[in-house]
């Protein structure tokens, strides 16, 4: 690069989406409370019951005989209605607490549901060439100031980090130097500064040092920097530009429009996030040793408990391949959209993107629209493979963001710069899809209803303004961007004029 609200029930059987679970799974002794209140009906029913058997013993004597069974029974069913499972193990009976709605991996039932209505389901229309109503925001342009102070010094930062905290760290110390009224030199990627000259100021590292409040002139020369003065080093962007283009020859189909996925499920991620999937014994261990051999004791230390099923539900689990591929055939995508796939290492690619393809048979990723002699330059170089994925998702009609950072958040800003001001991107709710994921039985309508409602949601979202603690980078406007104005024609209508 270049210088507390109530969980809805899984099982319910009304059109209106599930509301998205709030609390913390770690206070687990509020679940029973929360399920007494939805089920009352059911509990005056039990303790009619349990009225009217006490009046039979007391009635009738000989009932007396029977009456520790019955009692038996009657709290088993009294306990059912609290989220308790009851299991008959060689007639010891054993009661345990149900896992919350949400908490376990039931995404492959879901799709084996639904998988026979995607195929047999003829859509009249893509919705990749309809995916953003224009009429939901208003045009913006870019309008940052490009006028620089006179220089009165040096400034030399050293750009520390992956691919985006340096950009991150360059943009911010353009800004700094306005400040400053200083001279930016070209920064320092990784080494050791050795100039000593006493007119520079030398800020090692630099990452993420510069606030967001700061004037709207040293705001400009941040949006300048990164949204127009950044390129990538020439072999970078000679051959994103190659993958572009085959990607938009690839989508001829849908007019050379195509969707971009950041996946994050590589297995320092999975390890990482503490969730749990359908690996059984077999993926524990290998998370354990995942974990232990980055982060080194600090998922062993005493006190700390992981509840694998509570951050499903609060929606802190990285979305599957799979669970991605249902979201986007619910949304309207058909199995004509070609998809690219923006990822480092998946962990158990060949069983997990297995399906994936399968709903979509036009699956792009880097090692397969670029060439083994292409690449091998890239190969090890984490920073260089991530600047091709950026630049592909940065043209794609559509980009979907599963988990959050640097990368997505980037790439939302950037998109905005580009498209008007318009985001379009999809940003799930994670915590409505878990609960979503846990009804095996959920009709095919109901399904493709609440995924709608989801794409419409991040259109709307699309177009957000920046608020004051949020990051220049992800929110473009106002600061850096303005509205297009607006002129009357003769009939006294007005239209939208562009740059």
């Amino acid at each position: 690069m270049h210088g507390l609200s109530r969980l809805g029930s899984a099982r319910s059987t009304t059109s209106s989406p599930p509301s998205s679970p709030r609390f913390r799974h770690g206070r687990n002794k509020n679940i029973a409370g929360s399920r007494v209140g939805s089920g009352g009906g059911k509990q005056n029913l039990v303790e009619k019951l349990v009225v009217v058997l006490i009046s039979a013993v007391f009635k009738r004597k000989g009932v007396l005989l029977v009456a520790p069974l019955l009692y038996i029974s009657v709290m088993l069913l009294y306990m059912s209605s609290f989220g308790f499972d009851v299991v008959d193990l060689k007639s010891v009976v054993v009661v345990r607490e149900r896992a919350p709605p949400g908490s376990v991996y039931r995404s492959p039932q879901v799709f084996q549901k639904l998988w026979p209505f995607m195929q047999a389901e003829a859509i009249a229309n893509n919705t990749l060439m309809t995916a953003w109503n224009s009429k939901v925001h208003q045009p913006w342009k870019p309008c940052a100031d490009r006028k620089l102070p006179k220089s009165n010094g040096f400034l030399i930062i050293e750009a520390n980090g992956g691919l985006n905290q340096q950009r991150l760290s360059i943009c911010d110390a353009v800004a700094v130097a306005g400040l400053l009224n200083a001279t930016l030199v070209i920064p320092i990627f990784h080494l050791n500064s050795v100039w000593r000259d006493s007119r520079a100021v030398r800020i090692a590292p630099f990452s993420n040092r510069l606030a967001q409040g700061v004037p709207s002139n040293i705001q400009g020369l941040r949006c300048l920097a990164n949204f127009e003065a950044l390129r990538f080093s020439e072999p970078i962007r000679m051959l994103a530009e190659k993958m572009v283009d085959r990607m938009v020859k690839n989508s001829s189909q849908s007019g050379g429009k195509y969707v971009s996925v950041h996946l994050r499920f590589e297995t320092d991620m999975v390890a990482f996030s503490c969730c749990e999937y359908d690996g059984g014994e077999e993926e524990k261990r290998e998370m354990d040793i995942a974990r232990e051999r980055s982060w080194r004791g600090k998922f062993r230390k005493r006190g700390r408990v992981i509840r694998p099923g509570a951050n499903r539900v609060d929606g802190k689990c990285p979305l599957t391949p799979l669970e991605v591929g249902m979201m986007l055939r619910g949304m309207g995508f058909d199995n004509t959209t070609s998809v690219y796939v923006a990822a480092g290492k998946i962990y158990k690619a060949e069983k997990y993107v297995a399906p994936l393809r399968q709903m979509f048979p036009r699956l792009e990723t880097k090692d397969t629209l670029a060439t083994p002699e292409e690449l091998a330059a890239f190969k090890g170089h984490s920073s260089r493979l991530a600047a091709l994925d950026y630049t592909v998702c940065l043209h794609s009609e559509v980009f979907v963001t599963t988990q959050g950072g640097n990368f997505p958040h980037f790439l939302m800003g950037h998109r905005r710069y580009l498209y008007g001001g318009h985001a379009k991107t999809i940003k799930p709710d994670k915590r409505k899809l878990a609960l979503l994921f846990d009804r095996p039985n959920i009709r095919w309508d109901d399904f493709k209803r609440q995924m709608k409602d989801m794409l419409s949601h991040s259109d709307v979202k699309g177009s957000e303004l920046r608020k004051p603690s949020a990051s220049l980078y992800t929110f473009p406007m106002p600061d850096c961007m303005c509205k297009q104005p607006e002129a009357s024609n003769e009939h006294g209508n007005t239209k939208k004029l562009t740059s």
